[in-house]
């Protein structure tokens, strides 16, 4: 008996990896997070399959079902929406797991930064203006950021910021982010990436935070900050592609000897 850890995706139901889809079809037990996984994912569930929606549970409740399963010899789907190694709560669920004895995998999936990317049909990282993304959160309702882990920090980088769990902090958002990035940097806010009933939110610090309350937009949402986002960005070729830049499966072009 195992229990697999699998990324649905960001939402779209044909995001999820073969491997996933291939998991969830011969396990008897499928654990699914029901608010933020497509019914179409976890439709793939053998026929006779225990299907569980965790979204009401606590974590002592999910142990309980993975431990039933167990003694009954039964693989268990646990399915986490994005990729389970982001804000996926699977570390706690893991620490059981070895306590218990009981062995598990864990299958990458789709990060909804990944797909608001896709969403927002922009690269990330660009030569010259940001070559890193930093992928945090704000203090919520959810745990306390650790020290030093602030936006501020991170903003003296001006690297893109990816921000999950914040969309009703946007007012703090803005605030930390302004001095570090300018007024007038583009922001954009995808809520429900993928899903059919995704929507696009565009601006700059100086006005994203109207627009997201006109758009009553409170939950399910990623806020990307950064230069990247500006669409009449300029900025140089990589040197991935460029004919001058040799590496080992593209050596350089022997010169013709001179006459």
């Amino acid at each position: 008996m195992t229990v697999h850890f699998i990324g649905a995706g960001p939402g779209a139901p044909d995001l999820i990896t073969l491997r996933g889809a291939a998991l969830i079809r011969k396990c008897k037990v499928c654990l699914y997070a029901g608010s933020l996984v497509p019914k179409e994912v976890v439709a793939l569930a053998p026929r006779a399959a225990r299907v569980i929606d965790t979204a009401p549970l606590d974590l002592n409740e999910i142990m309980a079902e993975i431990e039933a399963a167990h003694l009954k010899k039964q693989d268990v789907a646990r399915v986490h929406s994005g990729d389970p190694s982001l804000y996926g709560a699977i570390a706690e669920q893991i620490r059981r797991l070895k306590a218990l004895g009981i062995p598990y995998t864990i299958t990458p999936g789709v990060p909804a930064f990944a797909a608001a990317a896709a969403a927002l049909q922009t690269e990330l990282t660009l030569p010259d203006i940001a070559q890193s993304v930093i992928l945090t959160r704000t203090t919520m309702k959810s745990s306390d950021m650790p020290k030093g882990e602030t936006l501020a920090n991170f903003g003296r980088t001006n690297a893109t910021l990816a921000i999950h769990l914040s969309i009703r902090n946007m007012k703090h958002v803005v605030e930390e982010l302004t001095p570090y990035y300018g007024a007038d940097c583009p922001v954009a806010v995808v809520v429900r990436a993928t899903w059919p009933d995704q929507e696009i939110i565009r601006g700059t610090l100086s006005t994203i935070a109207a627009k997201v309350r006109a758009a009553k937009i409170t939950r399910t949402a990623l806020i990307l900050v950064g230069r990247v986002l500006d669409e009449a960005a300029e900025f140089r070729d990589s040197a991935l592609y460029d004919p001058r830049h040799v590496h080992v499966l593209r050596p350089g072009k022997k010169k013709k000897p001179s006459k």
